[in-house]
């Protein structure tokens, strides 16, 4: 793994760029960074992480630790992870932050490639993301699919046939402003709430990975002050 560091950029943005092309079963990853006392930061990826096929006895793994001191703004803004029919994936994301630092970030995940017609039929992702403010837990969230995950998500109460989904999470003290802006630009198949004083949280369906970004872009768009990382564009 390698980081680059656009050059011309309002903010520091570092770039993670994954040199195997993928993960699959017994590799392991682990990233951490951290914003200072009123830094900014943003953390995105060079390009779409891929989970590939793994042995049934093994599984991939991912950690990200980040920190944000007093005033801090950080932005975790992967682009999306691909899971590959077979594969065996786990990651967590942790996160620490001050009262009154800023934190967004946001999950893209899609369950195969659906212009090459692949289903995920006997695949395994586990999902967890812990944000601490102040000490206090804030928000815990996770996804366990198995076995056959293109059957969960044509259930009607999952997925209804969707094959990307995204996760974001905006912890700031000014996170109840963007809650009427953010409902008017999501489709029919989105939400976003106010879960808790400075703590929104918003979840994403589409059709497939093409779908979720003309949603999600605009809305990573207005949340960041610069706009998005450039990779993004690619």
């Amino acid at each position: 793994m390698k980081l680059l560091f656009p050059q011309g950029r309002p903010h520091p943005e570092a770039v993670l760029v994954n040199t195997a092309g993928g993960i699959t079963g017994g590799d392991q990853f682990s990233v951490s960074a951290a914003a200072r006392e009123h830094g900014k930061l943003t953390v995105t990826t060079q390009a779409a992480e891929r989970a590939y096929r793994a042995q049934p006895d093994e599984t991939g793994r991912m950690e990200t630790r980040l920190e944000l001191a007093g005033g801090a703004q950080l932005n975790w803004l992967p682009q999306e992870t691909i899971l590959f029919e077979g594969c065996r994936f786990s990651r967590l994301l942790h996160v620490d932050m001050a009262r009154d630092a800023r934190f967004l970030m946001v999950e893209p995940v899609v369950f195969g490639r659906m212009a090459m017609g692949e289903e995920l039929r006997d695949a395994t992702f586990s999902d967890r993301v812990e944000i601490h403010r102040d000490g206090h837990l804030i928000y815990y969230d996770g996804v366990d699919l198995s076995g056959d995950i293109a059957g969960t998500l044509d259930r009607p109460a999952v997925a209804a046939g969707a094959r990307a989904m995204a996760a974001l999470v905006l912890a700031a003290p000014d996170a109840e402003a963007w809650l009427k802006p953010l409902r008017e630009m999501l489709p029919a198949t989105g939400g976003v709430s106010l879960v808790t004083d400075g703590l929104l949280v918003l979840r994403l369906l589409a059709e497939d990975g093409f779908t979720l970004r003309q949603s999600l872009v605009p809305i990573l768009d207005r949340l960041t002050e610069t706009g998005l990382p450039r990779c993004w564009r690619l």
